[in-house]
């Protein structure tokens, strides 16, 4: 009972958290250079307990890890794998992060929940210190194209009538035991953000809905769904699940297009096009071979006509004129 109030505690703060009022943030952003386990420190400066820890990207808020005492670690896709909380002290909410790249840059921040004195921030941004190489800039000048961007392919591709209601659904298809399945959704042009996770913790299923869209469903195998009520059009764009389980990790992308009412699907057009043509086509080969097996028919009942008459005496052919002419 104490594990369920617990979790139910937790999911409370996470969809509160964003709305909590800061009482102690420090004013001075900290930069930090660009360069492979960079350090982005946040240690609380007082004593006490600390329940949560969060990191998000600024001004969007887009998550990047989270750190509970008890419920464990939480990473954005995009982070999985390169974030680490370092965790010297019990106060210390500090990460490092490793493979970095350019899309690293930017400002980040980190919200300490404690207890009994309240919640502690702090904002690091992170730059590239360094100038650029002279290659990178010779290539630069004569033009050299940039590298391209990566190119999803979607496993699904729903399509939803604006104002109707779809569920997105993330099915594991393996035999594997799931530890743990993350939902992410990435509107047209924009990056990877977090928008529910599902896990075991000590035997009970842990929902976490970060989704200011529809709602999050968390079943026992830990497969996950979306529901979406009165679908919009910023509801469009890519949807990833992620399963991780002791085979390895599982990922699969939702296409989601939303149309208005009245739509007519180019695909759906270029169907009854082909359709048509196709049942055309078949109409007229059935046609054509009726009409040439008829006419193999009659040329062969002519021609044993014509062997017949031959073959009669001169009498019989005479009669047989005759039985023609009437």
């Amino acid at each position: 009972m104490d594990a369920v109030q617990k979790d139910h505690w937790y999911f409370v703060v996470l969809i509160f958290l964003p709305f909590l009022k800061v009482a102690v943030q420090q004013n001075e952003v900290v930069t930090v250079r660009l360069e492979e386990g960079m350090v982005l420190d946040c240690l609380c400066p007082w004593e006490g307990n600390l329940s949560l820890v969060s990191w998000t990207r600024i001004p969007d808020k887009n998550p990047v890890a989270i750190f509970h005492p008890d419920l464990g670690l939480a990473f954005s896709h995009q982070y999985l794998g390169r974030v680490e909380f370092l965790k010297t002290t019990p106060m210390d909410g500090s990460i490092s992060i490793r493979n970095v790249t350019h899309q690293d840059i930017g400002t980040y921040s980190c919200s300490v929940q404690t207890f009994p004195r309240g919640p502690w921030t702090r904002n690091i941004q992170v730059e590239d210190l360094d100038e650029p190489p002279k290659e990178s800039q010779e290539e630069h000048e004569v033009g050299v194209d940039s590298p391209t961007p990566e190119v999803i392919v979607a496993d699904v591709e729903l399509v939803a009538v604006q104002n109707n209601n779809i569920t997105i659904t993330c099915n594991h298809t393996h035999n594997g035991t799931v530890y743990q399945s993350m939902l992410e959704r990435m509107p047209y042009h924009q990056l990877w953000s977090i928008i529910g996770v599902c896990k075991q913790v000590e035997g009970d299923l842990v929902s976490e809905d970060y989704s200011d869209r529809g709602q999050v469903i968390c079943e026992d195998s830990l497969d996950v769904q979306l529901h979406l009520t009165g679908v919009v059009q910023d509801d469009g764009g890519l949807y990833r699940c992620t399963f991780n389980t002791d085979l390895g990790m599982q990922t699969s992308t939702v296409l989601l297009t939303v149309v208005t009412q009245g739509w007519f699907s180019l695909s759906i057009y270029m169907m009854c096009i082909y359709t048509l043509a196709g049942t055309t086509g078949i109409i007229l080969f059935a046609f054509f071979l009726t009409f040439a097996i008829r006419q193999n028919r009659r040329r062969k009942k002519k021609n044993w006509r014509e062997e017949y008459r031959v073959k009669l005496q001169p009498a019989q052919r005479q009669k047989w004129r005759q039985w023609q002419r009437q």
